[in-house]
């Protein structure tokens, strides 16, 4: 009731705002129209009672131009109920039109005649091309179906895709709906397509698809994409619609229009306005929503006149689709560092493929998110993924200045209070050939202190070739030792990772006390370093529990494509159990990461107060 009064409300609002020269009776006489036939009466609610208000009002209004009154009475409906569809005109001497009857003519004729508004060819890469501007009904169908099925259907029906262009389509008749769908989809078992509720008649309408046809279908499984553009209109954004949601096609182009499936012009009593108001609506049952007024968006938007070329791109992406999952999963299999999940994730990886989960992939980025996110559910690990960047490779012979710089940035060091040394540092690298600037620079300045607190809280990774290196600084020179047991894939080799007997520079010893700072971005190469640490109970583990990443992955090509896989292809020692990678490493004394270093330095200050 309070959203009827409000519309009448807002029509003789605006009626006053124009100085009309009209009875009241005009602004009830049109909202009994909306009452009686707009197709979402839960919008007027109360509508009955406010007319009845609205005839007690006897205020005379005057107004010097009907089409202005038109105009404000539109623009009062449109900001009660919100529906951009509904319009008020003054049109005199408007003689409705009669939808035109089925001429008497011979069906070869009254299919040249269809054929006008229909474009049917085979593209390069057998694609079927089927332009359609008019979408003809049951009637029609049945009267020249034979012939157009003969002429146009049977020359695209052999094509391993097909596109259906409705960039131009922009009328056509409810009862072809079911035809068009059906062509797309398999006899069995019949799918429930929308249901049409007509306002007038006060009847819901289901259209289901149909088990049997002229001619044969296309079926369910070859690639089918429908071309849009803003004008694609009616009946034909009711086809789209259906056939996105059943997950048949993909959409390519621009927003629909966003119009009715019916719409019907209504005289306003004895005068020249006229109401266009829509009457029926679409609820689709797969969505419960409904393409009218806002319109079918695409899956992949593009400009009207682009959408073609960028159909047949994702056609010929298709095609190869199948084979590069398959390439993937071999890589996969022959590649991973856990050879028996190599194995389950190449299996399930093909049986994701065959079930049709690829079939409606319209972009290489998406081929690459949905890789992406089935290796990461197969495997559970976030390290093994696709990617269409090659690392990039770092400069060949840099400057000795260069470097100098380099180090100064990437290593932060510090003397605390007690002899506590500091070192921070936020990637790995291949040291070896840069050992001696790094001695000088950086680690001579915290080698004397009394004890050591590695920060790798912002370390994310990089090479593992220096950690066997690093790692012997925090031994004795006397004996070599076993870090860790790294097992390789491609080389099926498992190769023992030891301390090093000759290093550049001074040891830091096995005596001295070492704490290794963490947090949930500590990743990599710096886990293999904590790893060790922790294992061979050389340093005390404070803050977060790491990334739990992996070894620095290979990236292998899939296919002939630009497209990549990152697969870790070695592993830690498992022989006492799972390893770091996966899991993350737990800290020793867990604390959140930014109060690590405070809880690090009381410890050990502690410590040598204790001392003294």
């Amino acid at each position: 009731m309070a959203q009827a009064l409000l519309l009448l409300a807002s029509l003789l609002f605006f009626s006053n705002v124009a100085h009309c020269d009209f009875s009241p009776t005009l602004i009830a006489d049109m909202a009994k129209i909306l009452m009686d036939n707009y197709c979402s009466p839960e919008k007027l609610a109360g509508m009955e009672e406010a007319i009845d208000a609205a005839r007690d009002n006897t205020e005379i209004l005057s107004i010097s131009d009907p089409a202005s009154l038109a105009s404000v009475l539109t623009d009062g409906v449109k900001q009660t109920i919100f529906d951009s569809r509904v319009q008020v005109t003054y049109e005199p001497g408007f003689v409705p039109a009669k939808p035109p009857a089925i001429p008497d003519i011979p069906p070869e004729q009254l299919a040249e005649m269809i054929k006008g508004t229909v474009k049917a060819e085979v593209l390069d890469g057998n694609i079927g091309y089927l332009k359609i501007q008019h979408i003809i009904g049951e009637e029609m169908a049945q009267k020249v179906g034979p012939v157009l099925v003969e002429y146009i259907w049977d020359k695209i029906l052999p094509t391993s895709a097909m596109i259906l262009d409705f960039r131009s389509a922009v009328n056509g008749e409810l009862s072809g709906i079911p035809y068009i769908v059906s062509y797309y989809t398999d006899p069995e078992p019949l799918i429930h397509i929308d249901s049409v509720y007509d306002r007038t008649s006060d009847v819901t309408i289901e259209l289901w698809s149909m088990p049997t046809l002229l001619g044969k279908r296309y079926g369910n499984s070859k690639p089918l994409i429908i071309l849009t553009s803003k004008n694609t209109l009616g009946i034909a954004e009711d086809v789209v619609y259906c056939l996105k949601n059943l997950k048949r096609a993909t959409i390519v182009g621009e927003n629909t229009a966003g119009g009715s499936i019916k719409i019907n012009k209504i005289k306003v009593g004895d005068t020249d306005f006229y109401v266009t108001v829509p009457v029926a609506k679409s609820i689709n049952p797969i969505t419960g929503k409904s393409w009218e007024v806002n319109g079918v968006a695409p899956d992949v938007e593009v400009a009207a006149e682009d959408a073609l070329d960028a159909a047949i791109a994702i056609i010929k992406l298709r095609a190869e689709i199948p084979g590069l999952v398959q390439a993937a999963a071999t890589l996969v299999a022959d590649n991973y560092a856990f050879p028996s999940i190599g194995d389950d994730v190449a299996e399930k990886l093909g049986a994701v493929a065959a079930s049709g989960e690829y079939n409606l992939i319209p972009t290489k980025k998406e081929l690459e998110a949905k890789l992406s996110a089935d290796l990461l559910k197969l495997s559970g690990d976030k390290c093994l993924k696709a990617t269409s960047n090659i690392p990039a490779l770092p400069p060949n012979n840099p400057m000795p200045e260069m470097l100098l710089e380099l180090i100064k940035v990437s290593f932060h060091t510090d003397v605390f209070e007690n002899n506590i040394g500091y070192l921070r540092f936020d990637m790995f690298g291949d040291f070896e050939h840069v050992a001696k600037i790094i001695a000088e620079h950086v680690w001579n300045k915290v080698v004397d202190t009394d004890a050591l607190i590695v920060d790798l809280r912002n370390n994310v990774g990089g090479s593992t070739s220096s950690i066997a290196g690093f790692c012997s600084y925090f031994f004795d020179g006397d004996k070599q030792i076993v870090l860790d047991h790294v097992y390789d894939r491609p080389s099926n080799t498992t190769r023992d990772l030891l301390t090093l007997t000759q290093l550049t520079g001074r040891r830091y010893g096995s005596k001295k006390s070492v704490i290794v700072l963490t947090s949930g971005a500590t990743a990599g190469a710096a886990e293999e370093f904590v790893f060790i640490m922790k294992r061979l109970g050389r340093a005390m583990i404070i803050g977060e529990a790491t990334h739990g990443g992996c070894h620095p992955p290979e990236t292998f090509r899939v296919g002939e494509s630009d497209i990549f896989l990152s697969i870790p292809i070695s592993h830690s020692d498992t022989a006492q159990g799972p390893s770091w990678e996966g899991a993350g490493i737990a800290p020793h004394i867990p604390v959140p990461a930014d109060a690590a270093l405070d809880t690090a330095k009381s410890i050990l200050n502690k410590h040598f107060s204790g001392q003294k």
